[in-house]
């Protein structure tokens, strides 16, 4: 798909769609191949993948690519949207570690496996089916967006140049995941160590290395915009992990795709439970203690933790520390380097991330 440069985000967004939808029918005409036990996989990635999503960190990659003031290409809009395909893989994989039952209101793809292994009457463990399922689609997610890279019709220049920060992106985003899975078996309640899990876990691989990989696609010299990018990148990145540490207590399932209080269901050691953790008192904290975790929780459990961090203060806080992070990248943006079409593109984008309206 050709585009201009002034092209629209919704625009940009369409143009990923394009993308990933060719490519995704194109690799499940091969599963399909295989035999067609492969079928219900071809049919779950295709699913998650098409039928909903914001493309937040193609749109990073690209707008970074931009900024340098390159000009769009076709292959450009297929190597950013492989971005999308590794937030495929961490979304399947994060459903699995923390148990959750649905992801943008259907089941979670654990959680889908396990019922066509009922429904088909399969020998062994349903559950154990789901999991495993759901751990290797994620894998396939995550070769695909290496295969979508390296098909993208790119010069063999640029990707030598992104590929280094399109690898570092991965291992910090597993190093997050380990980092989230730990805090929760260490039951963290420091707001220091939960603000370096929503960093590594979600905020440079949203926003950050998306930025980089495509000022890396962009120029010979994206040293000069790397800098630049990260004054931007990594405080929104927090503040996109917070907001999403917010909707995961208080936000409408409608919307989430969620349970209400999932968050709290999973005992997520976020920032927002940690600040809350500090300003309770020793009776709330008995409460947390008996609560925060507990698979078993009512919406009368959901709603009293829910009034304990709102009494606390912890979630004004909250909102102040995201604000604060926010005025932070957009005064990162207005810098000559930059082009103008993409600065306005980063301003956008802020309220794309924080406010998650498009």
């Amino acid at each position: 798909m050709e585009l201009s440069k002034e092209a629209s985000l919704s625009d940009l967004r369409a143009a990923f769609n394009g993308a990933l939808a060719d490519f995704v029918r194109e690799e499940n005409r091969y599963l399909r191949s295989v035999g067609p036990e492969l079928n219900p996989v071809a049919d779950a990635l295709e699913r998650f993948l098409l039928d909903s999503g914001k493309r937040l960190r193609p749109l990073f990659g690209y707008v970074g690519y931009l900024g340098t003031g390159a000009t769009p290409t076709p292959a450009v809009i297929k190597a950013t949207s492989a971005l999308e395909l590794i937030h495929v893989c961490a979304l399947i994989h994060d459903d699995v570690m923390d148990g959750s039952d649905t992801r943008r209101g259907a089941p979670a793809i654990h959680k889908a496996f396990e019922q066509i292994h009922i429904d088909q009457g399969l020998d062994g463990s349903a559950a154990q089916f789901g999991i495993s399922s759901a751990i290797l689609l994620g894998d396939l997610a995550l070769i695909w967006a290496s295969k979508l890279l390296h098909q993208a019709g790119l010069e063999s220049s640029a990707l030598i140049r992104a590929l280094p920060l399109y690898d570092e992106m991965r291992v910090e985003l597993m190093a997050g995941q380990y980092l989230d899975v730990y805090e929760q078996a260490l039951a963290s309640s420091s707001v220091e160590r939960s603000l370096r899990v929503a960093r590594f876990k979600s905020g440079k691989y949203t926003i950050e290395r998306p930025l980089h990989f495509g000022a890396a696609l962009g120029t010979a010299t994206p040293e000069a915009y790397l800098a630049r990018y990260s004054e931007y990148g990594l405080p929104l990145g927090e503040a996109f992990q917070l907001r999403d540490d917010v909707l995961g207590v208080f936000g409408d399932p409608q919307e989430t795709g969620k349970p209400a209080g999932d968050d709290l269901r999973e005992g997520k050691r976020t920032v927002l439970m940690a600040m809350t953790h500090e300003r309770a008192s020793l009776a709330q904290r008995e409460v947390i203690k008996d609560l925060l975790g507990n698979q078993e929780i009512t919406l009368a459990g959901v709603n009293t933790l829910r009034e304990i961090i709102t009494e606390t203060g912890a979630l004004i806080e909250l909102e102040k520390t995201i604000e604060a992070l926010t005025d932070r990248a957009l005064a990162a943006i207005h810098h000559p380097e930059i082009d103008p079409v993409a600065q306005k593109h980063l301003d956008d984008l802020v309220t794309i991330a924080i406010r998650r309206s498009i």
